[in-house]
C-alpha cells in the first residue's frame, strides 16, 4: 500500500485527481518523505481534498502499480490481497453465492460497505447471497464488474460515513477513481494456472486516452478475462452404481470415482469489462464530466454432483441417488449453473462556480445489473426420463438512479483556516425484479418410480421425486416480485482547523424512504489534534444506518440445499419467503426496518521522514441486523407443526421455510496497525517496506425472542450455527508484510500474509471444524525491457499452501478442506505478464 494511514472527515467532491501511485522508476527520497502529503478526496468536501497525513480517520490509498503487481485479476481478489480487514471465503455457499463471492470487511458483510465510482454511488448486484453462510442474504456491489485497468487509484475509507454518503456506509467506503490520464495508452496480458489443478487464466487489457477540446480528455479502457475451473476434491467415491446381489457392480472397475467438480474454484468465467471517463471545459469555470462502465459476464458453474448409487461415500445411503434417472445419467452427473449477466453504469454531470464564493456539482447516474439464470447438465426428476437437461431458470434485475446537487464554499470566521461548508440534496430511485423461469425448471411433473425399478434399487420403487431441478430450482410465478422505492436526502457538512494543529469536522444527514425504511437521521463528528510535529491523535464518533435492500424485502425461491448437523450433511427442500407474504407473516415475519449503527474510532499517527506508523482502534455497534432465520420446519426445528402452517397458507411440497428478519444486535471491536518505511540505497536499490495488521472480534449482544405466532412450537429462530458463523467463520487476525523493491530495470514485490484461525461451525458443538492459521507468500518479479515494455512473472500462494484437512467429506468426495478458507482451496497459482506503454 502506498499509504495505509488514518483518514476521512466529511464527504466527496466529484473531481477526479491524478493518480497517487509513485512510478517505481522515479521514486526518490523526496517522494518517500512526501507520501503523507498525497491528496485524497474520499471523506472530505474541502476544495482540493485533504492530505493523507492530516485526515482524522482511516483510509487506504492504492495506486495502479500496486493493483497490477498483486497478480490478481479482479478487484475483489486484489483488495482482499492488500487490505488486512477485508476477507472472502473460498466458497460462499450454494446458489449464486458460489459465483459472486461475498466479502467481509472489519468483520461485517459487504452490505455495510458503500462503493463509489468517481465519487458517485454504485448500484448493487441483483444476485442475493441467499445460500451463503458468510454474509448470508447480502446484496453488495460487485466490484469485479469494473475493469481493473481503468482504475487510477482506489481510496478505502475505513470508518462509518452514513452521515456523509447515506445508506450502507457503516463499515466504510470504497471510492474507485477512474484513470484520468489525458494522453497515452497501456496494454497488458496475463496468463497463468494453478500448480496442480488447472484453473487456467488468460486476461488482456487495453486503455487509451486523448485530448478533446483543448483542455478536455476522454479515456477508454477494455479488458477481457477467461478463467477456467479447478477442482480440489480429494476423496474418490467408493461406489458409483447400485450393488448387484449385495456386491459392487462390475462397471465400477472402469468408472471415474472422483466425480465432484464444484469444490474449490467451481466456475468457468468469461468476462468483458469496459469503461469511458471524460471531461470537457465548456465555459468560464464550468466543466462537463461523464463516465460509464459496461460489463458482460458468462459463468458456467459446477454445482451439485449426484451419485446414482444406493450406497454412497463410506457406505452411507445416498438419498439423492434416485434423482439421476439412469436412463439419462447412468453414471450420475455434475449439474452446472449458468449465469449470463449484463451490468452497466453511466453518469453525467456539470460542476463549476456559481458566484459569491460558491461552487456546485450537479449530476445524474443510472446503473443496472441484469442477470439471466440457467442450468445445464441436470434434470427435473419429477418429469421422468423425458426431462430436459438444460433450463432457463429466471431473471433478476436491479436498477439504481441517483441525482445529486451539492454546493460548497469557505468562510473566514477567525479560525486558523476558513470554515468549509457543504450542503446538498440527493434523490435515489431503485427497483428490483425477480422474474420466473420456464415451467420445467420448477414444476412437479408427477413421475413415479416404477415399483420394480431395479435400475434404482427396490428401495426407490413407488417413490415420487421432488419437483424442480436437482441442486437448484427455477423461479416460479409465485416467486416473482417487482419492488421499487424513492429516497430523498439532505445533508450539511462543516469542517475547519480551529487552531493550526486542531481540526474539527461535523456532518449531518436526513433521509426519507417511501417504504418501510421510513425516515433516518445520521451524524458524524471527527477531529485531529497534533501533539507535536509528526505526531497526532485522531478519531471520531458517528451514527449510521443501512436500509434493507429491495431484494431482501421481496426475494422468494424454492431451494434444495444442504446443512451440516454434527458430522452429517442433511439435505432439505426449503421455501425462502418474502416478509410480506401471508405464509411468512403466519410464522411471525414483520416488515424489515433499517439497521442502525453507532461507531467510535480513535487513533494515533506518527510520521518522521520516510517512516510512518498508525494505530487505530474502533467499535461498531449495529442494532436490528437483518439475518436469515433457521430452516423452520425441519425435524429439529418445529417439524410437522411448522409445515402445517405452511400448507395452511398455500406453501406445499417443502419441508422447511426461511425469511429475513431484524433479529440481532452486534458489537464489533478491532484495531488496525500500519507501519511503512521507505529506504533508498545506491547499491542495493530502493525498498518500500510495509506491515499492516488487523484484528476484529464480533459479539452478538441481543437476539430477539421467537415470534409469538410460533413461540410454543419448540422453534429456534436464529440458532447456534448461524450465530457462530457471524463471530467465528472469518479470521479475527490478518497480518500483511510487503516489500516493494527496485534496482534499475529490475523490480519485485514480495508479500507474506498470515490469516488467523477460524471455525466452520455446526448446530452442535461436537460438529465444529477448526482450521488453523496459515502463512501465504506471494511474489511478483518484473524487468523493464525498455521504457515502454515490462515483462513479469509471479506466483500467488508461492509455496502451494492448503487449509487444514478437517472438512466434512460429502458423498461426491468433496469437502476435505472445508469451505471458508480466505486464501482459497486450490493451492498455488503462477503466471506471466507483459505490459506495454503506448
Amino acid at each position: 500500500m502506498k499509504s495505509l494511514l488514518l483518514v476521512g472527515a466529511a464527504a466527496l467532491s466529484g473531481a477526479a485527481l491524478p493518480s497517487l501511485a509513485v512510478a517505481r522508476e522515479s521514486a526518490a527520497p523526496a517522494d518517500d518523505a512526501e507520501a503523507g502529503s498525497a491528496i485524497v478526496v474520499t471523506g472530505t468536501r474541502r476544495g482540493g481534498g485533504r492530505t493523507v497525513a492530516d485526515s482524522p480517520v482511516p483510509i487506504d490509498v492504492i495506486g495502479p502499480q500496486e493493483l497490477q503487481s498483486t497478480g490478481r485479476t479482479g478487484l475483489k481478489e486484489v483488495l482482499g490481497n492488500i487490505i488486512p480487514s477485508l476477507t472472502m471465503p473460498a466458497l460462499g455457499g450454494g446458489g449464486t453465492s458460489a459465483s459472486v463471492r461475498p466479502i467481509s470487511i472489519r468483520g461485517l458483510s459487504g452490505d455495510y460497505l458503500l462503493v463509489l465510482v468517481n465519487g458517485k454511488r454504485r448500484h448493487t448486484t441483483a444476485l442475493i447471497n441467499n445460500l451463503s453462510r458468510i454474509s448470508g442474504g447480502s446484496t453488495p456491489v460487485d466490484i469485479d464488474l469494473i475493469p481493473t485497468n481503468a482504475v487510477g487509484r482506489i481510496e478505502v475509507l475505513r470508518d462509518g460515513a452514513a452521515a456523509q454518503y447515506g445508506s450502507d456506509a457503516i463499515s466504510g467506503v470504497i471510492n474507485i477513481l477512474l484513470d484520468d490520464a489525458p494522453e497515452g495508452g497501456a496494454f497488458s496480458a496475463t496468463a497463468g494456472q494453478l500448480y496442480e489443478k488447472g484453473g487456467a487464466l488468460v486476461q488482456q487489457g487495453l486503455s487509451y486516452g486523448t485530448r478533446i477540446g483543448g483542455e478536455g480528455f476522454v479515456r477508454i479502457a477494455v479488458e477481457g478475462k477467461y478463467h477456467d475451473r479447478a477442482d480440489s476434491s480429494a476423496e474418490p467415491v467408493p461406489y458409483i452404481y447400485p450393488f448387484v446381489n449385495g456386491a459392487p457392480d462390475p462397471r465400477e472397475a472402469n468408472a471415474d470415482h472422483l466425480i465432484a467438480g464444484g469444490y474449490g474454484r467451481s466456475n468457468r468465467d468469461k468476462i468483458v469489462n469496459g469503461s469511458v471517463n471524460a471531461e470537457l471545459p465548456v465555459g468560464e469555470g464550468l466543466t462537463v464530466y461523464s463516465f460509464s462502465t459496461l460489463s458482460y459476464r458468462d459463468i458456467d458453474d459446477n454445482r451439485g454432483a449426484v451419485v446414482p448409487a444406493t450406497t454412497g461415500y463410506g457406505g452411507q445411503a445416498n438419498v439423492q441417488g434416485y434423482t439421476s434417472l439412469p436412463g439419462l445419467y447412468p453414471s450420475g452427473f455434475q449439474a452446472r449453473r449458468r449465469i449470463r449477466e449484463w451490468d452497466w453504469q453511466s453518469a453525467v454531470g456539470l460542476r463549476g462556480d456559481v458566484g459569491a464564493g460558491w461552487a456546485f456539482d450537479l449530476s445524474t447516474t443510472y446503473g443496472r445489473d441484469h442477470v439471466k439464470l440457467g442450468a445445464e447438465g441436470t434434470l427435473n426428476p419429477s418429469l421422468g426420463p423425458s426431462s430436459p437437461t438444460s433450463f432457463f431458470m429466471g431473471k433478476q434485475i436491479q436498477d439504481l438512479w441517483v441525482n445529486n446537487l451539492e454546493l460548497t464554499s469557505s468562510y473566514d470566521v477567525g479560525l486558523a483556516k476558513p470554515l468549509d461548508v457543504a450542503v446538498g440534496l440527493e434523490h435515489r430511485w431503485e427497483k428490483f425484479r425477480n422474474r420466473a423461469g420456464e415451467p420445467d425448471s420448477y414444476r412437479d411433473g408427477g413421475y413415479v418410480i416404477p415399483a420394480d425399478g431395479t435400475a434404482f434399487g427396490n428401495a426407490y420403487g413407488g417413490r415420487s421425486p421432488s419437483p424442480g431441478l436437482v441442486s437448484f430450482t427455477g423461479t416460479s410465478p409465485a416467486d416473482e416480485a417487482t419492488l421499487s422505492r424513492n429516497n430523498l436526502a439532505a445533508y450539511v457538512d462543516l469542517s475547519a482547523d480551529v487552531t493550526p494543529g486542531w481540526f474539527v469536522g461535523v456532518a449531518g444527514r436526513f433521509e426519507h424512504y417511501d417504504d418501510s425504511a421510513g425516515d433516518t437521521v445520521s451524524g458524524k463528528f471527527s477531529t485531529r489534534y497534533e501533539l507535536a510535529p509528526g505526531l497526532a491523535l485522531r478519531g471520531g464518533v458517528n451514527t449510521g444506518f443501512r436500509a434493507p435492500s429491495l431484494a431482501q424485502t421481496g426475494f422468494s425461491t424454492t431451494q434444495n440445499t444442504v446443512t451440516i448437523i454434527g458430522s452429517e450433511r442433511i439435505s432439505t427442500t426449503s421455501k425462502f419467503l418474502p416478509v410480506s407474504s401471508v405464509a411468512a407473516q403466519a410464522l411471525g415475519a414483520r416488515p424489515l426496518k433499517p439497521e442502525k449503527s453507532l461507531n467510535y474510532t480513535a487513533g494515533l499517527a506518527f510520521e518522521r521522514g520516510p517512516f510512518r506508523l498508525t494505530v487505530d482502534g474502533y467499535q461498531i455497534n449495529v442494532d436490528d441486523r437483518i439475518v436469515k432465520t433457521e430452516f423452520l420446519g425441519t425435524a429439529s426445528n418445529g417439524g410437522s407443526a411448522i409445515r402445517a402452517i405452511l400448507v395452511a397458507n398455500g406453501i406445499n411440497g417443502v419441508d422447511s421455510a426461511q425469511f429475513f428478519t431484524n433479529a440481532i444486535d452486534t458489537r464489533t471491536r478491532g484495531v488496525d496497525v500500519v507501519a511503512e518505511y521507505a529506504l533508498r540505497t545506491s547499491s542495493l536499490g530502493n525498498f518500500r517496506l510495509n506491515a499492516a495488521y488487523s484484528y476484529n472480534r464480533t459479539k452478538i449482544t441481543h437476539v430477539i425472542d421467537t415470534p409469538s405466532a410460533i413461540a410454543s412450537l419448540n422453534v429456534t429462530l436464529f440458532g447456534r450455527q448461524a450465530q457462530r458463523d457471524l463471530v467465528a467463520a472469518t479470521p479475527r487476525t490478518k497480518l500483511v508484510l510487503t516489500n516493494d523493491w527496485s534496482l534499475g530495470p529490475l523490480h519485485a514485490l514480495a508479500r507474506l500474509t498470515r490469516f488467523g484461525r477460524y471455525v466452520e461451525s455446526s448446530n452442535v458443538a461436537s460438529g465444529d471444524r477448526r482450521f488453523g492459521a496459515k502463512w501465504i507468500a506471494d511474489l511478483d518479479v518484473g524487468y523493464d525491457i525498455s521504457a515502454r515494455l515490462t515483462l513479469s512473472v509471479g506466483a500467488n500462494n508461492l509455496f502451494d499452501s492448503y487449509p487444514d484437512r478437517n472438512g466434512v467429506i460429502a458423498s461426491d468426495g468433496s469437502g476435505a478442506y472445508g469451505n471458508f478458507a480466505p486464501f482459497g482451496l486450490s493451492g498455488g497459482f503462477y503466471y506471466g505478464r507483459v505490459s506495454a506503454r503506448l
